[in-house]
């Protein structure tokens, strides 16, 4: 599961709302393409400031954790590039669970999890503290255990922090990437290569 959701939204007027949805659209469309990610079998959530989305199942793992997150800041680079005046920033997370067709779409407790992890006060502080971040990227305790820890593609666990979000009575962990994602350069989710002399 992919939650993105669009820091200030609320605060802009109608206009800018519709341009940050536009934007939106072209950044997650276009990292999902460059990222070999089908966007179009995704079951998709729109939820006015952001979106939800249900992805098949088959995906790559390791690419929806390691490449989709850096192709989005890249196209999200783009876009501000383009809009000047209406500078999208994000929070992504990113979950894996179980969840069954419902009468309104899918449900489950892994459709909550994603919501309150994407919402965090935790992740919103990230893009408050750090005002050149375009994104803000949580994973579930599940992605973290089975993909980050992998250190597959050198994931670095330590590039993450661990939270526990407090919804309603009920505790989500949660981990933060601590670093900013660059549109170029190598990938930021791992740890450097050591240089040979």
């Amino acid at each position: 599961l992919v939650a993105v959701d669009v820091a200030g939204f609320s605060q802009r007027h109608a206009a800018e709302q519709a341009r940050a949805q536009d934007g939106l659209e072209i950044a997650m469309t276009q990292a999902a393409a460059s990222t070999g990610l089908e966007r179009e079998r995704w079951y998709r959530q729109p939820r006015g400031d952001g979106e939800l989305a249900v992805l098949p199942q088959g995906v790559n793992g390791l690419s929806l954790v390691v490449d989709y997150p850096q192709k989005l800041a890249a196209s999200v680079a783009d876009v501000n590039h383009a809009n000047p005046g209406i500078r999208l920033r994000l929070r992504l997370a990113i979950h894996h669970g179980a969840v069954a067709p419902g009468r309104f779409g899918p449900v489950g407790t892994a459709l909550i999890a994603i919501s309150r992890l994407v919402d965090a006060e935790a992740i919103r502080q990230q893009l408050r503290q750090q005002s050149d971040f375009d994104i803000a990227l949580i994973v579930s305790a599940t992605v973290y255990d089975e993909v980050i820890q992998s250190r597959l593609h050198n994931l670095d666990p330590e590039a993450f922090r661990r939270v526990i979000v407090r919804a309603k009575g009920t505790p989500y962990v949660g981990y933060i990437y601590q670093g900013n994602f660059s549109p170029v350069g190598p990938e930021v989710l791992i740890s450097p290569q050591p240089t040979l002399s």
